[in-house]
């Protein structure tokens, strides 16, 4: 077996880092922009759709705004708990040598990276996106992070599903196939 390619022949660590970093930038430009010019924390509510607003929520806690984090110290172990996750994460990346594997773990990263960094700078996540139809919400109010996130995991799950399944079918010769035979020559 050859070693894997060095990053600059395309390793699919590179292209999963480059996903994170895009993705870590991306969370942020949005959340500076629901936090400046459109002043989302004083107006409070934009609607954009019938079934889409933008609407502010500082969320202290992690998914579904479980385990808030109502002090200073609560606070820090968050950010430990999930800068911890983000590094298991990274360590996953980096070993990596399959690009469609390498994608989705580089949006969990950028994901996690961009709500630690809320967390660190605001004492709280900056949840924005406001999904409804009429008054039924199938999500909390969530973030281009939390999405990034969701998206890899639904990536990772089906991946492993499908390549589990793609695994476990027996060879041809197996299902009761018989062997091509070619005719004797004359």
């Amino acid at each position: 077996m050859s070693p894997p390619p060095p990053p600059s022949q395309g390793h699919p660590r590179a292209a999963g880092l480059t996903l994170a970093a895009l993705t870590l930038a991306a969370d942020q430009a949005v959340k500076g922009w629901m936090l400046g010019p459109l002043h989302l924390p004083q107006v409070g509510q934009i609607t954009l759709a019938p079934i889409f607003n933008l609407t502010f929520a500082g969320n202290p806690g992690v998914s579904l705004s479980l385990f808030a984090a109502n002090s200073d110290a609560a606070r820090w172990v968050l950010v430990a708990i999930t800068a911890a996750i983000a590094l298991a994460v990274l360590v996953w990346l980096w070993r990596e040598t399959r690009t469609g594997e390498a994608l989705p773990l580089g949006l969990i990263l950028g994901g996690a990276l961009g709500n630690i960094v809320d967390r660190v700078r605001f004492g709280f996540v900056v949840d924005y996106a406001d999904l409804h139809f009429g008054s039924f919400r199938p999500f909390l109010v969530f973030n281009l992070a939390d999405a990034a996130i969701s998206i890899g995991v639904v990536i990772i799950l089906a991946r492993s599903l499908y390549l589990r399944e793609k695994r476990e079918q027996p060879p041809e010769s197996l299902l009761g196939a018989e062997p091509a035979t070619t005719a004797p020559e004359s």
